[in-house]
């Protein structure tokens, strides 16, 4: 493998230069949309009478459409290009937004919340696979990790941004939606919808992608052909140690952190005022996403620290995350919760391109996406079991002690990291 020029912005093409630029609009764009709903989609449910039961069923199908459609899709992606897949995650997002506005039923928003997991298995290793690929040749044998890092701070971005627009627009403008009718929540989700509009129209003139065949069959084969394709894409993971143990590692970080992700709402609540609680963790919210922006933005800079070696980079950042989680475990007090989930969540940021960087470098173009699907199904997978584990935890124990508990998965997944640093030192990839 030839050896990667350093990155430097200023002195890419133009093409490179813009290309960048177009996909960090793009992300933020969709990531904006998304924000719109994610800072209120517990208060939309609960204000449309769904109960807590309720509300995780909901979750566990989204989280169950999404797994079961995230392999076929990344296919599909490879086989027919990346562009006219995400304009169909698009279209499945707007369903989505359209069924939950339109109903209280707990089967319709069922049907909403399976659409959100089908649009997110289509997003799944689309865009990312096209902006890697494209800027491959547009700036040959350059360091594609600072590349990632622009790209997913312009992501968190536009989620943290999103989201305090979508904690603001039903105080600004719900009373007005009650003497209509609908639910106070609602106009987040009609702006939600109006981006999401924007996004597929950016999507459609300002992403470039050499047409591929369109072939009926493709959806189908995709379907068909789901075993063949997790038996392939875990043969290379096997065969591959370098995927194997980045893979693994990246599985037990998910089953670290996602549950404080999900959890942390209810840990910090009860430490605030009644009075204003709700809109602090709406604010903290959005801190939580600008602080992964900043982390992303950090993170070319923490991996030169390691001399841009991204695996020690990577357990170097594992490790830093288990001892945050442990000492957020232990806070008693808002202030302290609050400078320690910040810290949490930039390490979260810094985190994710290191190993983005190592996935991309070790798959050819027609893999790409097919394995980027594999890493989500994997992490989302990861995900599942550590909620179901560290909520079982906190029901019969503590949150404080579940997520401390937790905190030896991230220390497993920093042992991984370790082990592939070594690796890749005695042969690089």
């Amino acid at each position: 493998m030839a050896t990667e020029i350093e990155f430097s912005f200023k002195a890419l093409s133009h093409a490179a230069r813009r290309h960048i630029r177009v996909f960090q609009i793009h992300q933020f764009l969709d990531r904006f949309a998304m924000g719109l709903t994610v800072a209120v989609v517990a208060l939309a449910l609960t204000d449309r009478g769904m109960d807590l039961f309720q509300i995780s069923l909901l979750f566990g199908v989204y989280s169950l459409t999404t797994m079961t459609m995230e392999l076929p899709f990344g296919g599909l992606a490879d086989a027919i290009g990346r562009k006219p897949v995400f304009l169909s995650a698009v279209v499945a997002s707007l369903i989505s937004l359209a069924l939950f506005l339109s109903s209280s039923s707990f089967t319709v928003l069922a049907l909403s919340f399976a659409f959100i997991g089908f649009g997110r298995a289509l997003r799944s290793g689309t865009l990312d696979a096209w902006f890697v690929e494209t800027f491959r040749e547009a700036a040959p044998n350059v360091d594609v990790q600072p590349a990632l890092a622009k790209a997913q701070w312009a992501n968190a971005m536009g989620l943290a941004t999103g989201a305090v627009f979508g904690g603001v627009l039903p105080d600004l403008f719900g009373a007005a939606g009650l003497r209509h009718g609908i639910s106070v929540y609602d106009v987040s989700y009609a702006a939600s919808f109006a981006v999401m509009i924007g996004v597929l129209l950016f999507t459609y003139f300002a992403i470039s992608e050499p047409p591929r065949p369109l072939r009926p069959s493709a959806l189908r084969q995709g379907f068909a052909t789901v075993p063949s394709v997790i038996a392939e894409a875990s043969a290379l993971a096997l065969k591959h140690a370098t995927l194997s143990l980045l893979l693994a590692a990246l599985a037990l970080f998910a089953m670290a952190t996602n549950p404080v992700e999900v959890i942390w709402p209810t840990y910090a609540k009860p430490m605030l005022d009644e009075g204003f609680a709700n809109t602090a963790i709406g604010a903290l919210t959005a801190t939580y996403f600008f602080a992964i922006a900043l982390g992303a933005t950090l993170s070319p800079y923490v991996s030169r620290v390691f001399q841009r070696r991204h695996a020690v980079t990577l357990a170097a950042t594992f490790t830093c995350l288990a001892v945050l989680q442990v000492i957020l475990a232990m806070q008693l007090g808002i202030v302290g919760f609050i400078g320690v989930f910040i810290a949490y969540s930039i390490s979260l940021g810094v985190s994710e391109t290191p190993a983005s960087s190592l996935l991309h470098r070790c798959v050819e173009n027609h893999q790409r996406s097919t394995m980027l699907s594999l890493r989500s199904l994997l992490q989302q997978l990861g995900a599942m079991i550590g909620l179901v584990m560290v909520g079982a935890l906190a029901e019969a124990y503590s949150t404080s002690i579940a997520w401390s508990a937790a905190a030896v998965f991230l220390l497993l997944a920093a042992l991984l990291s370790w082990i592939l640093a070594k690796r890749l030192a005695a042969a690089p990839v």
